[in-house]
C-alpha cells in the first residue's frame, strides 16, 4: 500500500483476543475507502502488564559538571524539571565509568592513616552532604573509556603499575584463583609480526600465566566470539619469578594485533604499599609491557608506544585495584550530587529512589557504610543497583558475580530487606557476549546467573537493570523510528532466554535515542521515539523506565556536527530555561495524559497494527491502558512524516463477546509537527512553533473518526459503552 496518496484513510482499532489471533482483514468503508486496522486485546484476563506510573515512569540524574549543581537543584529550576511529570528517580553512578573511587561521603577513614589505601565513608551523619567527588585510580590499566585517564601498563614509567582488584582473589572470594583469572590486553593498532614480549612485573606477580594472540579480524572485546585466543608456542609460563622478563614467544614471527596475558596463579607478594594490609599482597601487578622482536643475538626491538596519555599503545584489563590516596582527588570532572542534597532538594518528590553502590572500584565496607548512612537519615530507597556497566568495563561475569555476592552480604548485614540488583548493562540491542568459557558459554547474563545459582545466592538478585540507547548516533534516520518496538521486545526476550527468573523485575535505568546526542534528540523525532519506546517497553513486560537526563544541559555538537541535548529544556548561558524540546512535551503526554500520576495500578493491553507503508513499515503504533479512574487511554504514535490519518476506534472483548466504543466526550491531546518544529543552527538552534500540545474533545461513538496528524503523538482518553 502506498501511504503517500492523497486520500482519507480510516483506521479501525478493534479489540480482539491477542493469543493466536491474526489481525483482522482489511475492509472497505461505505465510501469504498480502504480501512486499516490496529488490534488491541482488552479481554480482562489478557492484560500483558500492570504498573504504577509513580514507580514505573521516572528519570535519571547523573554526575553534574561545570559547578552547576546548586543552580540546577534550586527550587525555581526544579519546578521546571518536575513539570515534565516524571516521578521516581534513578541516581546514576558515573565515577565507575571513569575508573574512579567515589567518596559518597567526603568524611571517612583511610585504611592507611597516612591518607591513602582503601577509603570507607562515614556512616554517621555529621553535616549535610551537598557535593561528592571522585578519585582517579593510580593503578589503572585502561587506556580509554570515559574521562581522560590512561593506562599505567604503557605509560613509560616503570615506577607506576597496574594492579588487579584484590577482592577477586581467594582471600575474599573463597575460591581458587584459577576460577577468576585476571588479564591484561594490548592492542598494537595493526597486525605486526612479533616473536617476543617483555613484562616488567611489579608485586604481586604471576607465577603461572599464558601469553596469547587473537585470531579474529574484529576487536576481541567488542566481538568476543569472532575469534579465539591462542597461546604462543612458547607463551605458557608455569614458574614465573617476577622481575623484568623477556620471553621469546615463538621461533618465528607471528602476525598479531591483539595480545593477552592471562594470569591464574599469584606470588602473593606485597606491592609498594607494604604488608600492613592483606589487600596489598594479593592479585597481580605489572609495571610496563613491551611487545616486539627478539633477535638471535638477544636484542629486543619494541613495537609499543610508551606515553603517559591516551596516545599510548592501548591496553585494557580485567579489573583495577581500588587503592588510591587523598592526592588523587579531582573535582574538575564533576559533582556526584551529595546524597543529602539529592534527597532533600525536592528532586525525588519524597518518593523512594533507586540508588547506586559503587562496586567495581570500591569495597564492601564502604557500600555497607553508605547504606547505613542513608537509612540513618531515613531516606526512602526503592532499589539498590550494584555497579555501573561492568560489560563496558570488560569485566567477566564470574568476576562481577564474585563482587556482587560480597557486596550483597555486606549490605544485607545492614538491612536484609533491601532489594539489590544490576548489572546496569550498557545500551545494547543484542545479548552481551564474552569470551567463551571451557563449556563454550558466551552469554554474560547467562553465566552470571549460573554463578549465583552455583553459590545458592540467586535470591540476592531481585531485579535486572540495563540501559537503552538503541541507535547509532552517527547514522540515525527517521526510519529508525519503525524499529523501536521490535528492538525493545527483542532485548527483553534475550534476557529471558538467558535464564532470567520468571517475573523478576526489569528496569531500564538510563534511556534515550543514543549514547551520543544530536539533532534527533531535540527534533520531533525525539518526542515520537520516547512515546513509542515507553508504550512498547511496558507492553513487553518492563517494570520501570528512567528517562535520561533529568538535569538539562546546553546544546552541544554530536556526530557530524549535529547539535542536540540529552535534557528536556533549551538553556541560555546562565542555565535559565528559554525553551522546551520535543521530549519535554512527549514526557508530559506520557506522565500526565496517557496515565494518571497516581500510585495506583494501570493495566496494559497489547496492540498490533497493519497500517504500513509500501516498504512494510508500521506507521501507527498504539498502546492501551485501563486506568484506575475507569477510563481507557490510548497512546497513538503516527510515524508518517507526510500524512495524517483519521482513525475509527472500537473495543472488542473476546471473553465477553462484545464490541464497545468510546462514548460521550473523549479527550484528545496531540503533539506533533504542527505544534513543534526544530530549526537547526548549531549552538543557536531553536524550536518554532514550540508547543504546547493541542487539546480538543470529540464525541465518541461507533462511527467517530479521530484525527492523527502527521508525525504526532495522540492520547485518546474516555469511557466505553
Amino acid at each position: 500500500m502506498n501511504c503517500k496518496r492523497a486520500v482519507t484513510m480510516v483506521l479501525v482499532i478493534a479489540v480482539v483476543a491477542a493469543v493466536g489471533l491474526p489481525a483482522p482483514a482489511q475492509v472497505q468503508s461505505a465510501a469504498g475507502t480502504k480501512v486499516e486496522t490496529v488490534v488491541v486485546d482488552a479481554a480482562p484476563s489478557h492484560a500483558v502488564n500492570a504498573f504504577s506510573p509513580v514507580r514505573a515512569l521516572g528519570a535519571g540524574i547523573d554526575r553534574l559538571r561545570g559547578g552547576r549543581t546548586d543552580k540546577l537543584l534550586s527550587e525555581p529550576f526544579l519546578k521546571e524539571v518536575l513539570s515534565a511529570g516524571w516521578q521516581s528517580v534513578s541516581y546514576r553512578q558515573n565515577t565507575e565509568l571513569h575508573v574512579e573511587a567515589w567518596h559518597w561521603n567526603p568524611e571517612g577513614k583511610w585504611s592507611d592513616p597516612a591518607g591513602q589505601g582503601y577509603f570507607t565513608g562515614s556512616a554517621i551523619p555529621t553535616g549535610v552532604i551537598r557535593h561528592s567527588y571522585a578519585y582517579p585510580l593510580p593503578h589503572r590499566g585502561f587506556s580509554r573509556g570515559d574521562g581522560s585517564g590512561y593506562s599505567r601498563l604503557t605509560d613509560g614509567d616503570v615506577n607506576t603499575y597496574w594492579k588487579s582488584n584484590p577482592y577477586l582473589t581467594r582471600d575474599f572470594t573463597g575460591e581458587d584463583d584459577v576460577l577468576h583469572p585476571q588479564w591484561v590486553l594490548l592492542d598494537l593498532g595493526r597486525k605486526t609480526e612479533i616473536n617476543a614480549i617483555r613484562i616488567a612485573w611489579a608485586s604481586p606477580y604471576a607465577q603461572r600465566y599464558r601469553v596469547q594472540f587473537w585470531t579474529g579480524d574484529e576487536e576481541p572485546l567488542r566481538s568476543p566470539v569472532k575469534g579465539t585466543w591462542v597461546t604462543f608456542p612458547l607463551g605458557a609460563v608455569a614458574d614465573g619469578r617476577g622481575g623484568t622478563v623477556t620471553l621469546r614467544l615463538a621461533s618465528w614471527k607471528i602476525p598479531a594485533r591483539y595480545l593477552r596475558v592471562w594470569m591464574t596463579e599469584s606470588s602473593n607478594t606485597c606491592d609498594t604499599h607494604g604488608s600492613g594490609d592483606r589487600r596489598n599482597c594479593v592479585g597481580y601487578a605489572i609495571n610496563e609491557l613491551y611487545v616486539g622482536n627478539l633477535s638471535e643475538e638477544g636484542t629486543f626491538t619494541d613495537s609499543v608506544s610508551h606515553i603517559p596519555s591516551r596516545q599510548q599503545t592501548v591496553t585494557s584489563c580485567s579489573s583495577v585495584d581500588p587503592w588510591h590516596s587523598s592526592a588523587d582527588l579531582d573535582e574538575s570532572k564533576g559533582d556526584q550530587v551529595g546524597l543529602d542534597l539529592f534527597y532533600t532538594s525536592g528532586l525525588t518528590r519524597g518518593l523512594p529512589a533507586m540508588i547506586p553502590v559503587a562496586m567495581l572500584y570500591s569495597t564492601p565496607d564502604d557500600a555497607a557504610a553508605q547504606i547505613a548512612y542513608v537509612e540513618s537519615r531515613k531516606y526512602p530507597v526503592s532499589w539498590v543497583e550494584l555497579g555501573e556497566e561492568p560489560d563496558g568495563q570488560f569485566m567477566q561475569p564470574e568476576d562481577y558475580g564474585a563482587l556482587y555476592l560480597q557486596f550483597a552480604a555486606a549490605i544485607h548485614k545492614i538491612d536484609p530487606n533491601l532489594k539489590l540488583g544490576g548489572p546496569s548493562f550498557e545500551g545494547v540491542n543484542e545479548d552481551v557476549e564474552v569470551w567463551p568459557d571451557a563449556e563454550g558459554r558466551a552469554s554474560w547474563l547467562g553465566r552470571f546467573l549460573d554463578y549465583l545459582k552455583a553459590h545458592g545466592r540467586l535470591g540476592d538478585l531481585t531485579f535486572l537493570s540495563f540501559e537503552h540507547y538503541p541507535y547509532d548516533p552517527c547514522n540515525t534516520s527517521w526510519n529508525d523510528l519503525y524499529r523501536e518496538p521490535e528492538l525493545i521486545d527483542h532485548i527483553i526476550k534475550v534476557w529471558k532466554d538467558d535464564g532470567l527468573p520468571k517475573d523478576l523485575p526489569m528496569f531500564i535505568t538510563e534511556l534515550n535515542l543514543s549514547w551520543q546526542t544530536g539533532e534527533t534528540f531535540v527534533d520531533i523525532m525525539g518526542g515520537l521515539w520516547l512515546a513509542d519506546y515507553t508504550g512498547a517497553f511496558l507492553t513487553a513486560g518492563g517494570s520501570g523506565s528512567y528517562f535520561f537526563h533529568y538535569m538539562p544541559s546546553p546544546l552541544r555538537p554530536g556526530c557530524k556536527d549535529s547539535w542536540g541535548s540529552f535534557g528536556l529544556f533549551q538553556l541560555d548561558p546562565d542555565y535559565n530555561v528559554k525553551g522546551y524540546f520535543a521530549q519535554y512535551f512527549a514526557s508530559q503526554l506520557l506522565t500526565r495524559e496517557w496515565v494518571q500520576p497516581v500510585d495506583e495500578t494501570h493495566r496494559v493491553f497489547r496492540a498490533t497494527s497493519d497500517v504500513r507503508d509500501s516498504s512494510g513499515n508500521i506507521l501507527v503504533t498504539a498502546y492501551a491502558v485501563e486506568r484506575p479512574d475507569g477510563q481507557w487511554s490510548l497512546l497513538l504514535v503516527n510515524k508518517d512524516r507526510e500524512e495524517g490519518h483519521n482513525v475509527r476506534v472500537a473495543f472488542t472483548d473476546s471473553e465477553g463477546k462484545r464490541k464497545r466504543f468510546f462514548s460521550g466526550a473523549v479527550n484528545r491531546i496531540t503533539f506533533g509537527a504542527s505544534e513543534y518544529q526544530w530549526h537547526p543552527n548549531g549552538a543557536d538552534g531553536y524550536s518554532k512553533p514550540d508547543g504546547p500540545a493541542a487539546r480538543s474533545k470529540v464525541e465518541g461513538g461507533p462511527q467517530t473518526l479521530y484525527s492523527l496528524p502527521r508525525a504526532s503523538i495522540t492520547v485518546l482518553r474516555g469511557r466505553l459503552k
